[in-house]
């Protein structure tokens, strides 16, 4: 029996997005970690979507997106704007369904994002130095070429398509707990929300995210959307100040609870992911490790069930070398 929402998104959105992406994108692994179950005193098993195509989630999305313009929208082109791995999702998303797309990125994205988004097909515009500047671009870009904008995720079927990690979660590990979710602009943690609660409500939701950057926190706690951003953060990809109105709306009925991690304690999670699971990811896909590391999860955590999202692993090798060389490791 399943329980049914007045949501913008239900589990039939998500079953659906799941069909569509049946054979174009991977059922990531979710092994048990060693190291954070015993750190942890609970089962803490880690969602790789960082070995996802394109290196993060948001082909999920992306895909079940495009997949559901109709003819005549795919024939006008789409244009996207992301600092990477929504166009990277984008990109591939459009080589694989034969789509003429275009992504706005800003101007210091990192080079690896830039080089693998025009690698899959899109056509790259560099511009401006912040999100608002390339979704000015893009939507002017929309008025003088007609294209069909795709939001990274404040959109219903974006959010479907990163809801089918529910599905996926489910399957493995029936009995979870807990469900550890980076958030951004909470497309992610709003598709997850939705599939999980929809199947087993007695499942905890509970979201992540920076000390510096948390517009998702802030209007969750606030009961209203606001920004929040101080300055930026390692976890460029969730550097988001104002989240999404859908996301809001889910995250609102559904999530149980959100906490912050400062910047070192993501330096660390990236580390500890490094050194003791083999697992290199960008900021944004250590946040949820963070959080069970720095203990503000324990009460949720400790002889329980949890699954900890590590949504992205794309970062420059260089950036890697920094940070674990900030700490001497």
């Amino acid at each position: 029996m399943h329980i049914t929402y007045d949501l913008p998104v239900t589990l039939d959105d998500i079953q659906t997005a799941k069909q569509r992406l049946a054979g174009k994108i991977y059922k990531t692994g979710m092994p048990r970690s060693n190291y954070l179950s015993e750190r942890c005193k609970g089962e803490i098993y880690l969602k790789f979507e960082n070995m996802q195509r394109t290196g993060s989630f948001k082909i999920r999305g992306a895909f079940n997106k495009l997949s559901s313009l109709t003819e005549a929208e795919r024939r006008k082109g789409v244009v996207a704007c992301s600092a990477g791995n929504h166009a990277q999702g984008v990109s591939l998303s459009c080589a694989m369904l034969g789509i003429d797309g275009k992504v706005v990125m800003p101007k210091g994205a990192p080079k690896s994002k830039v080089a693998a988004t025009q690698d899959y097909s899109a056509e790259v515009i560099l511009h401006g130095d912040s999100f608002n500047d390339t979704i000015a671009k893009a939507s002017e870009i929309v008025e003088m070429e007609g294209r069909i904008f795709i939001p990274p995720y404040d959109d219903a079927h974006v959010i479907a398509g990163q809801g089918t990690i529910g599905l996926e979660i489910l399957q493995d590990l029936y009995d979870v707990d807990n469900v550890i979710v980076p958030i951004g602009g909470g497309g992610l943690i709003a598709g997850i929300a939705t599939a999980i609660k929809s199947i087993n409500p007695t499942i905890k939701i509970i979201g992540v995210q920076s000390e510096n950057v948390h517009g998702m926190a802030a209007s969750f706690y606030a009961g209203e959307i606001t920004n929040h951003r101080t300055t930026g953060t390692l976890a460029d990809g969730c550097d988001v100040s104002r989240p999404g109105i859908l996301p809001f709306e889910i995250v609102t009925e559904l999530v149980d609870d959100i906490v912050l991690v400062t910047e070192d304690e993501i330096r660390d999670s990236m580390i500890a992911l490094i050194q003791r699971n083999k697992v290199i990811t960008e900021g944004a896909g250590a946040l949820a490790s963070a959080a069970l590391l720095s203990g503000k999860l324990d009460d949720y955590i400790q002889k329980r069930k949890t699954v900890s999202i590590i949504s992205g692993g794309n970062i420059d090798l260089s950036r890697v070398s920094q940070i674990t060389g900030f700490v001497g490791a």
